[in-house]
């Protein structure tokens, strides 16, 4: 069963690496439905765009989350803390989608209520698809919650 999406899924990806950010990016844009994607290089920035004053609160927030683990300043583990702690924030869907497939890192994340944790595929053609299929299951299947008006 697939829903028809009106408006565009809006995705915030969170990686410092600029290879990964752009294919992710590219792999989106070639989706069959719409989609905007904002990045922060880091969860610092990403809690700062998600902030009050950051440009994506109320009908900017993203509708998703795709937060790498390993990054400087604020790592994912801390950002997705953050994010779930945050009463305003905690709703929106988070997928770790990292380089590490370590057990901690896993049970570390699902603690920390991330969605999905997604171990990013070195082959390039395995992760287009992965990432295609994130964006097709969030935004043909699942129901999202959107902030009130």
């Amino acid at each position: 069963m697939s829903t028809t999406r009106t408006d565009p899924l809006r995705i915030l990806v969170v990686d410092d690496d600029d290879a990964d950010a752009f294919m992710i990016e590219e792999v989106l844009a070639q989706a069959s439905l719409p989609v905007t994607v904002q990045r922060a290089r880091d969860g610092r920035e990403a809690l700062d765009l998600l902030g009050p004053d950051g440009g994506l609160s109320g009908a900017e927030r993203p509708d998703l989350i795709l937060l790498d683990l390993n990054m400087p300043r604020m790592d994912g583990r801390q950002t997705l803390a953050e994010v779930k702690n945050d009463p305003a924030l905690r709703a929106i869907p988070v997928i770790v989608l990292t380089t590490s497939g370590a057990p901690p890192d896993v049970l570390a994340s699902y603690r920390h209520h991330a969605n999905a944790y997604v171990t990013k595929p070195i082959d390039l053609e395995e992760f287009e698809s992965v990432v295609s299929r994130i964006s097709r299951f969030f935004g043909e299947t699942v129901r999202l919650p959107r902030p009130p008006a």
